[in-house]
């Protein structure tokens, strides 16, 4: 059921990185975005797969992993993501690529959702650095990367108290994510 999915559908930032994702599977997610609605059709949104040990390790340092959690650098050697899904707009297709993006991923991890992985979207991305990594033409405007793996951690949606919309962990390193409850989002 598409709620199941949904409410699966977290940030992970712990993966079993052992545990590699083949390119196939990443092409399957990658058919899901293809499918999906984009604006005015211009269907603009290109991909990079990442699924390589090696080039993974140098994307990861590219990366920013968790802003609220201050005593946190990211994933240690071992909890790594598996493979990245790096999102791109071809900007020779269309100067815009409107709310494409967030269609796009929420696609790619609906699909890893339901074949027992997960991800992380990743904006806080170093995008000269990884522009020259991957020797990426002018053309294309990195706009995130998708991180993916088994998840090896737990997170757990739980209502929002007194406005605080911060996730944290706890002490068995369970991720908390706080949501608005339904009758402070839908005004009438």
């Amino acid at each position: 059921m598409i709620k199941d999915l949904i409410k699966q559908n977290r940030s992970y930032r712990r993966f079993h990185q052992k545990e590699r994702i083949k390119r196939k599977l990443l092409m399957d997610w990658i058919e899901l975005a293809r499918f999906s609605a984009s604006g005015r059709n211009a269907q603009s949104l290109k991909y990079v797969l990442v699924a390589d040990e090696e080039l993974c390790s140098n994307v990861f340092p590219l990366l920013s992993w968790a802003g609220f959690i201050k005593d946190w650098g990211g994933p240690k050697e071992g909890e790594q993501p598996a493979a990245y899904i790096i999102m791109l707009h071809d900007t020779g297709i269309s100067n815009n690529y409107y709310c494409d993006d967030g269609i796009a991923a929420q696609s790619i991890l609906l699909g890893a959702v339901e074949a027992g992985y997960g991800g992380f979207i990743l904006a806080s991305v170093q995008r000269t650095a990884l522009r020259e990594l991957l020797d990426l033409d002018e053309r294309y405007e990195i706009i995130q990367v998708i991180a993916l793996g088994k998840p090896a951690e737990k997170v757990v949606l739980e209502e929002m108290k007194d406005a605080d919309y911060k996730y944290w962990r706890d002490e068995e390193g369970v991720h908390h994510v706080p949501k608005r409850p339904l009758d402070e989002i839908i005004l009438f």
